[in-house]
């Protein structure tokens, strides 16, 4: 059975973890046909990053 993508940008806010870096936006796993181009987002000194496409917010959980 195939895993299910999950719709890119469909949150605006989302938690992550040291194994989803370097974080990029629309993340692994998200559809990528309807979302904007793959930018990358500096989340390692400040646990957050905002993406300058879609505005979704990533927290770094611990």
């Amino acid at each position: 059975m195939a895993e299910q993508l999950k719709q890119a940008n469909a949150s605006k806010q989302y938690e992550v973890s040291s194994k989803d870096l370097p974080l990029h936006c629309p993340m692994d796993g998200m559809t990528l046909w309807n979302s904007h181009p793959r930018v990358y987002l500096p989340i390692e000194e400040t646990g957050r990053a905002k993406c300058p496409y879609c505005g979704a917010e990533y927290i770094l959980k611990s």
